[in-house]
């Protein structure tokens, strides 16, 4: 006797784009605590070592001082400048990897690059450039931005309470205050809005590619 069944529809899955705390937080916290354990460990290595290690910062419109792009973010002029940094990069390292560790990884070297390549094409002449900051203020400003362009009520949550902790921060992305990279906290915040932007329309590209199961009937 023929019988029929019918799929069983998927269950909904809570959609990653609008997430707002990673969905492993303690590999997510992990990841966040290590990459600042680098930051001291090379802070201490130039320390103990006579390597002088801030001169292979990011050295203004300098062919030689290009590979700082790469040493830049890892690299601080003295403790202070490294204790000033510790906690926006660890919370909004953290928080940047809602998406998953892919993105994140995608995210920071946005920021990297672009932060980077923006110092050493506006920054003074023979100006040395070191320090995380620009990738805490790319990380800040792809955590603003996210929640607008997923249309996320608990993103943009968390970006009003961030910028309530926080929001001082942006001020920096404008010149004034001497001995500070005002273009590493510009070009930084810049490559996060670039970054929040990519990561938007990859999620509107698997949006639109999905197909959902049609319902069907099975013989027997």
């Amino acid at each position: 006797m023929p019988s029929a069944s019918s799929p069983t529809p998927p269950t909904p899955q809570r959609n990653g784009a609008k997430r707002v705390i990673p969905r492993r937080p303690l590999a997510a916290a992990a990841v966040s605590a290590a990459f600042v354990a680098l930051l001291y460990l090379v802070e201490l290595v130039d320390v103990v070592l006579p390597l002088e290690l801030d001169r292979n910062g990011i050295v203004s419109r300098s062919l030689d001082g290009l590979d700082g792009v790469v040493w830049a973010p890892l690299l601080h002029d003295g403790w202070s400048h490294l204790f000033a940094n510790t906690w926006p990069v660890a919370v909004f390292a953290f928080l940047a990897m809602a998406g998953g560790l892919g993105q994140w990884v995608m995210v920071t070297a946005v920021i990297w690059v672009v932060g980077g390549l923006g110092v050493w094409l506006v920054s003074p002449d023979h100006t040395v450039t070191v320090g995380a900051s620009g990738l805490a203020f790319g990380w800040l400003a792809f955590l603003l931005l996210r929640g607008v362009f997923s249309r996320s009520l608990a993103q943009l949550a968390v970006a009003v309470v961030l910028f309530a902790l926080w929001g001082g921060m942006l001020w920096g992305v404008f010149p004034g205050t001497p001995g500070v990279s005002w273009q590493g906290h510009l070009f930084g915040a810049v490559g996060g809005v670039l970054a929040a932007w990519l990561v938007a329309r990859a999620d509107r590209r698997k949006r639109s590619t999905a197909r959902p199961e049609l319902p069907g009937s099975l013989g027997a």
